[in-house]
């Protein structure tokens, strides 16, 4: 499986703009620039993407590991923080905080301890991250 986008940028780093296209079209000229970057800009970024990605393939990996142990989510919510910190002359990721809220029915607490840690470590975004990854959760039984 290959999923494609493309950024398309014009000008300089600082005053310049771009945009991103998803093939499957979620992103269609979504703009992007430093202002959407470094402030609080109209636009997306690539660490919102990123987090909204982690964020994603975590929760879904969770939802994989609960039905393999018998178990069905009512409802889990996952929010990834993706930080973005100075690096030399540039910048890197430092971190991505998954912070979980799930509500799952008849599971013990030391049980969905165990299935949400394999979730993080197995879900495809954590492997790609070359960054410090931790997850924070809380379990509200039905």
């Amino acid at each position: 499986m290959i999923r494609k986008a493309t950024a398309v940028w014009s000008g300089s780093g600082k005053d310049g703009t771009g945009h991103l296209t998803s093939v499957s079209g979620v992103l269609s000229s979504t703009p992007y620039g430093f202002r959407s970057r470094f402030e609080n800009g109209a636009g997306t970024n690539p660490e919102e993407l990123i987090a909204a990605a982690h964020a994603g393939c975590f929760t879904m990996a969770l939802a994989f590991q609960l039905q393999g142990a018998g178990f069905t989510a009512d409802e889990l919510t996952t929010e990834a923080a993706v930080e973005l910190v100075p690096e030399g002359e540039g910048f890197k990721v430092s971190s991505s905080r998954l912070k979980l809220n799930a509500k799952v029915p008849g599971i013990d607490e030391t049980k969905f301890k165990e299935l949400a840690e394999k979730a993080e470590k197995g879900c495809p975004i954590s492997k790609v991250l070359n960054a410090e990854i931790t997850l924070d959760w809380s379990l509200n039984k039905a």
